[in-house]
């Protein structure tokens, strides 16, 4: 074993505190809107660091680790022309304003508001599916990873009976994920991903200590400049003949991310638990900040670990991880190995445990929310829109966990089955695709365009859907498919030259789905619209402005927020230290943008070298550590503060029954703008 008595105490005192935390936490859930939504009275840090775990899962971390471990800081680089993008997007709420203002619990609810029933049933199930085909993979990676780095055996045994590791592992972990989203469904899942966070922000400073002690930064770049000519670990301009992360694979990255914005369901719960859509537009625009040290590690890890694994100076240990690495099915499996199996042997006892942690903690925190999304949308947008009756409180939970446990078991299987092929950012972009590929037309017509219309939304939905679905079944079945193509067309030149693997990766499937999907969305609603004449839908409406408007949904008492490019500056809703947060936001996003145009076009006019780019890359990292350092000690103070205001506001509410996902009949009594006799909620 790679683990040391004190690397497993770590472990243990870390998953017994957070199991601590989870059976106290429980209390707090009384009510269908607890268990899906922790009632909607999560603040921005406690929002914000609790999807910073879900969103960067141990399948994350290893997806990046492959990623950089290949391309280096290179790949680091593109990611800066979508900051101002991504700015924009925060600073005037994108999608998540609108989308809170709706007062929804699952974005297939919003379909059947906004287009109808029969639509949020076929994307509750299209959802459904993609999200479990999605997560399949997640219990695999995870237990192939701790396998490697836990230095486990294959089996062991139990009073004579061989039992699998591989199995063993998956079990543990989901039985966990599983424990925390039965106890107490969102109000759990967000307290412990929250202290989850805590944990693993110190634990990120302390691994990223280790590191400074023990490699120096000449060893980096000695190592970093042994790649192959225009495929350079340094240089992002120099990246032509990179295999995967190129720069075509990062502009087709950018356009989808920007595309499938709060799309992708995986973490449902935490788009409808804020507690006003103010405070749902501040946990995006502070999310920037919280990321930073995170992303630092991420980056920094499988850098020094291609150094371990190619600088002279470490040829000795890097000699075992070669030779065990040699002894692992080529593939995917083995570049996955790579990173963990270099870690073990650089880092110190202590850190090799902390690290274990670090990625239990990313396990569990993605798998819960996961659990609890996918098990909740089955519920909500598949089996309830059947029925003309509302459950009981009771039964409806009991309802919910029930189809928690039905995902649990399938992604089990799917793990135990299935074997991936691609990259696993390939694989989780397409799969994702299944549904993102129409959703995101779906969702940016249906919040910010009056035309779009119901068969617009089928359209997209069926096509980007579809398209992406066949290239998953086609990428996944090639190496049995091509053969018996070959037989039946010898002659073709694009068979005999890919016989092994499908040549378009995930990213260029969906970048194709997302790309049809549009134009179906566009073309049919303006058919709708300019052919049939069809009446525009009442956004007012749906999104309680204006007349509809509820009480207290807006911190200033405005019925209707600003729009347009006013948007994008601080509303009446800003307090003083918002509008701070907003300018420094502003800021740094601005000011790395207009670095990067700089840098790029000086060196389309004169070129850059290595030696220069080291020397950045040094100042970034320093850079984004003290900013990280900072950062992890504000957002600490204010999720304890936001994990109080929960706890308090969970005590003293009253549940509502009526309050639990349905879409009742007076959000379906008018679809247009026709002239309707406004009634002011209270």
């Amino acid at each position: 074993m790679n683990m040391h008595f004190i690397d497993w105490s770590i472990v243990a005192i870390f998953a017994l505190g957070l199991f601590g935390v989870a059976i106290y936490t429980k209390r707090y859930t009384r009510s269908v809107a607890d268990f899906l939504a922790a009632n909607r009275c999560a603040g921005r840090y406690l929002i914000c660091i609790s999807q910073g775990v879900t969103g960067t899962g141990a399948i994350s971390f290893i997806a990046m680790f492959t990623m950089y471990y290949e391309s280096g800081f290179t790949a680091y680089w593109w990611t800066i022309a979508l900051w101002p993008i991504g700015l924009l997007m925060m600073l005037c709420g994108w999608i998540i304003y609108r989308y809170r203002e709706t007062r929804v619990m699952t974005l297939a609810q919003l379909f059947e508001v906004r287009y109808s029933k029969k639509f949020r049933i076929f994307c509750g199930v299209l959802a459904w599916l993609s999200g479990v085909i999605n997560m399949g993979i997640f219990p695999a990676v995870t237990a192939r990873f701790f396998i490697v780095f836990c230095g486990l055996p294959q089996e062991f045994h139990v009073f004579g009976f061989a039992i699998s590791t591989f199995i063993f592992i998956m079990t543990i972990e989901l039985s966990i994920a599983l424990l925390f989203t039965f106890l107490g469904g969102m109000v759990v899942v967000a307290i412990t991903d929250m202290l989850q966070g805590f944990f693993c922000n110190i634990a990120y400073l302390v691994i990223i200590i280790a590191l400074y002690f023990s490699f120096d930064w000449s060893q980096i770049l000695t190592s970093l400049k042994t790649a192959p000519p225009n495929a350079s670990m340094l240089n992002p301009f120099k990246t032509a003949h990179a295999n995967s992360f190129n720069f075509a694979f990062f502009m087709m990255n950018i356009f989808i991310y920007i595309y499938t914005v709060r799309t992708w369901q995986g973490a449902q719960g935490y788009n409808c638990a804020a507690k006003n859509a103010h405070e749902a537009k501040m946990a995006g625009i502070i999310g920037t900040w919280r990321g930073l040290i995170q992303n630092t590690l991420i980056l920094i890890l499988p850098i020094c670990a291609f150094t371990f694994l190619h600088h002279v100076d470490f040829a000795a240990k890097a000699q075992t991880v070669q030779q065990t690495i040699s002894g692992l099915p080529a593939g995917e499996i083995r570049s996955q190995a790579m990173v963990p199996l270099a870690l073990v042997q650089m880092l110190p006892v202590g850190i090799i445990g902390l690290f274990a942690a670090v990625m239990l903690a990313a396990a569990i925190g993605t798998d819960d929310t996961y659990l609890h999304s996918w098990g909740s949308i089955f519920v909500q947008d598949v089996i309830l829109p059947f029925r003309k009756k509302s459950l009981e409180p009771k039964q409806h939970i009991l309802l919910l966990r029930l189809s928690i446990l039905l995902v649990a078991v399938f992604i089990f299987l799917f793990s135990m089955f299935f074997r991936e092929n691609d990259h696993i950012f390939m694989y989780l972009t397409l799969s994702g695709s299944i549904y993102t590929g129409g959703a995101g037309s779906v969702l940016l017509g249906g919040l910010y365009w009056k035309r779009g219309s119901t068969a617009a939304a089928w359209s997209a939905m069926i096509i980007g859907g579809g398209l992406a679905f066949l290239g998953l079944m086609t990428q996944t079945a090639w190496p049995s498919l091509a053969p018996v193509l070959l037989k039946w067309f010898p002659a073709s030149h694009f068979i005999n030259s890919n016989l092994e693997k499908f040549p378009y990766d995930g990213m260029q499937i969906s970048f194709f789905s997302v790309l049809f999907a549009i134009l179906a969305y566009i073309g049919v609603s303006l058919w709708n619209w300019l052919v049939l004449k069809r009446p525009a839908f009442n956004m007012e409406r749906m999104l309680h402005r204006g007349p509809y408007a509820i009480k207290g949904e807006h911190i200033d008492g405005k019925a209707v927020p600003v729009s347009g490019w006013r948007s994008l500056l601080p509303s009446k809703e800003f307090t003083g230290m918002d509008k701070l947060l907003h300018s420094g936001l502003t800021a740094w996003t601005l000011g790395w943008f207009l670095f990067f145009v700089a840098v790029t076009a000086y060196h389309l006019i004169r070129g850059t070298t290595d030696e220069w780019w080291g020397k950045f890359w040094l100042f970034f990292v320093i850079l984004t550590i003290v900013l990280g350092t900072i950062t992890t000690i504000w957002f600490s103070i204010g999720g304890i503060k936001d994990m109080r205001y929960m706890f308090k506001a969970l005590r003293s509410a009253v549940a509502d029954a009526e309050d639990d996902g349905r879409v009742k009949e007076d959000d379906l009594k008018v679809k247009t703008d026709s002239g309707e006799k406004a009634v002011v909620k209270t």
